[in-house]
């Protein structure tokens, strides 16, 4: 394997942090790399480095040590939301349902992890059905990739990732009419725990077209998350370029605490112990779809993510492509990613649109309006993370155009400070008319109101919510300019 840098944000005091930030110094406490040296011995521009590498790195460690400062409260404070908006559902829907409930001794608890218990981002965007398009699913009918119908079941299968086995499961075959294949809790080698969250699906039960893989993304009130998006390690892989470390331990190829289980992962995939296969998302889903491509071998497979969910549903099928997979990736159909961040370089860019958008594009990247995510990592002269491929941008009027990359692609300047919070006031007010406008289904949850007053605070965070998408897919229009 080649370089890798890792960005140490829990063990380096604030005095090294200080001193590195200031001349340099401390830079091994700050940063684990590859290279031997100091920066002058590296021939590394230190000026260049004092002025934008060091600044970003000390903010973004800043930044996660604040959001791990804060994880028990963010994550007590989403678990009891996420309990009372439940509690309401079961009672009626609403506090006076709740209080009438309360005062007769009726009071129903809700069952976490049953069918009908939400994630916080199910509160935001209520919306389970497919849009009224959706009369038969099948390979032959949907034509065109960019088709609303193919576009739609995405975006709602990205939306979905987010709930538990049982709402995904009811869903998919209650309300979709489709056949559900599988849940799965992986290891995430990043946060040390089960938390990379994926579901297969197939719009059939027998002889299917079409076989579903979908990636969770970021959770709201999930610390672990929210540091993996801003986090600037990365690794480089030959052939392959730089690639986000953490959405790599994400998918269970190996750990930073171990640089040596990331080549060995890489470089030699059967090696990896029965045990091991049995919980690392990479493995377990590209053997499951093996087999389900030998059971329906008439599909095409389809990889699609929100958030954190984009990332490894673009990084999955370049890794395929790393490890030579050459029957499964003759059979991907495409990959649809909503909100993603950037997971890697030029070299991977150029490495990925040599497989998957050419001589047929079979990516497609959608960005909405202000969105933070996908602008992060930063795409500039010291971090030169790339996306790849076309960006199907909307913005906040949901008016569509492919674009080489999203406008303030970094989220810095002064020129867009005024027109983000414009936009942002722009949303709430647009957020209390779109029931009247567009039909009741698009009538906002005071949960969604709740947080789109946040992109008052920090512009670009409220417009990462799932229900942004879901009005982008079903109201986009295409620009004409």
């Amino acid at each position: 394997m080649g370089d890798y840098l890792i960005v140490r944000a829990d063990s380096t005091s604030w005095a090294d942090l200080a001193r590195f930030l200031a001349y340099g110094g401390s830079e091994e406490k700050v940063l684990e790399t590859s290279r031997i040296g100091s920066l002058e011995e590296r021939g590394t521009d230190v000026s260049a480095l004092s002025r934008d590498h060091r600044w970003f790195i000390v903010v973004s460690i800043v930044v996660r040590r604040i959001i791990t400062f804060l994880r028990k409260p963010m994550e007590l404070y989403g678990l009891v939301l996420e309990f009372f908006l439940n509690l309401l559902d079961v009672n009626g829907g609403d506090l006076i349902g709740f209080l009438r409930n309360l005062v007769t001794w009726k009071v129903v608890l809700p069952e976490r992890g049953s069918d009908s218990y939400l994630s916080i981002i199910g509160h935001i965007d209520t919306r389970l059905d497919l849009y009224k398009f959706h009369h038969q699913l099948a390979l032959e009918e949907i034509g065109e990739l960019e088709g609303k119908a193919l576009l739609d079941l995405c975006v709602m299968a990205s939306k979905l990732a987010y709930e538990n086995a049982n709402v995904v499961q009811n869903t998919v075959e209650n309300r979709w009419k489709m056949h559900f294949v599988e849940f799965y809790n992986c290891w995430n080698e990043y946060q040390k725990e089960r938390s990379t969250q994926v579901f297969i699906m197939c719009d059939k039960r027998q002889d299917a077209d079409i076989i579903l893989i979908s990636f969770r993304g970021t959770e709201p009130f999930d610390a672990d998350d929210w540091c993996a998006d801003i986090d600037y390690s990365w690794c480089q892989i030959p052939q392959m370029g730089k690639i986000h470390m953490g959405f790599l331990e994400a998918l269970g190829l190996g750990t930073r605490d171990q640089i040596s289980t990331i080549q060995l992962s890489l470089q030699d995939p059967n090696s990896i112990s029965e045990n091991r296969d049995k919980r690392n998302a990479y493995y377990i889903v590209r053997n499951k779809l093996r087999n389900l491509l030998k059971m329906h071998p008439r599909a095409k497979f389809i990889v699609t993510g929100h958030s954190l969910g984009g990332a490894l549903a673009i990084l999955f099928p370049a890794i395929l492509l790393f490890h030579e997979e050459t029957e499964l990736m003759e059979r991907l159909l495409a990959v649809y990613t909503f909100g993603q961040p950037r997971v890697g370089d030029a070299q991977l860019k150029r490495f990925m649109e040599a497989h998957v958008c050419h001589p047929v594009n079979k990516y497609y990247r959608i960005v909405y309006c202000n969105d933070l995510i996908p602008r992060i990592p930063y795409d500039d002269r010291m971090f030169l993370y790339k996306h790849l491929g076309v960006c199907r941008y909307y913005n906040c009027l949901f008016v569509e155009k492919n674009m080489n990359e999203e406008p303030d692609r970094n989220f810095f300047g002064i020129k867009y400070i005024i027109p983000k919070y414009l936009i942002a006031v722009w949303e709430i007010i647009r957020g209390t008319c779109m029931g009247y406008i567009f039909g009741a289904e698009y009538k906002e949850t005071w949960v969604s109101t709740y947080f789109t007053v946040l992109g008052l605070v920090m512009p670009g965070i409220s417009a990462h919510c799932p229900n942004n998408y879901v009005n982008c897919v079903r109201l986009g229009k295409k620009s004409w300019l």
